[in-house]
C-alpha cells in the first residue's frame, strides 16, 4: 500500500506517518524501486498498533522503546511486556481519576435538575446567581 493509502484507511496524515517512521515509532518501510513507501501487512498492524496506543495517551517515548526493542527480537519479550504492563497502570490511574470526574458531573447535573424542577424558570435565577432588573 502507498501512504496515500495507509493515510486513507486508517485517518493518519501522510506527514504524521512519515514523521512516526522518521523518529522510530513504526519501524523503517521499505520502498519501490523508484522510492516510493510500499506498507506491508505488518507495517500497517504497526500504523494500528500505535495509533491505538496513543489514542488511550501512551506516550511516544514509550512507544519508541517498544518498538526499538522488538526489532531487537525474543530476548526483549519481558521488557516489552513490562512497557506494557506500566503504561497499562497509568492508563488505569486515568480511567480512575475520570470515573471519579464522570461521577463528580453527574452528581451536578443531578443536583441542577433537582433545583430546575423545584424553582421553575431559568437556571441564574433559581440560584440567585443574576439580579433580575
Amino acid at each position: 500500500m502507498t501512504i496515500t493509502q495507509v493515510s486513507k484507511k486508517y485517518d493518519i496524515s501522510a506527514d504524521t506517518l512519515r514523521y512516526y517512521e522518521r523518529i522510530g515509532l513504526i519501524p523503517p518501510v521499505d520502498r519501490t524501486k523508484s522510492g516510493i513507501r510500499d506498507y506491508t501487512e505488518s507495517d500497517c498492524n504497526w500504523v494500528r498498533f500505535i495509533k491505538c496506543m496513543r489514542a488511550a495517551g501512551l506516550p511516544i517515548e514509550a512507544l519508541i522503546e517498544y518498538v526499538a526493542l522488538s526489532q531487537q527480537g525474543d530476548s526483549t519479550i519481558e521488557a516489552r511486556r513490562q512497557i506494557l504492563v506500566e503504561e497499562r497502570e497509568k492508563l488505569e490511574k486515568r480511567i480512575s481519576e475520570m470515573n471519579e470526574t464522570l461521577e463528580r458531573l453527574n452528581y451536578k447535573i443531578d443536583k441542577y435538575k433537582s433545583l430546575a424542577m423545584r424553582f421553575p424558570g431559568s437556571d441564574s435565577e433559581a440560584c440567585g446567581n443574576v439580579k433580575k432588573d
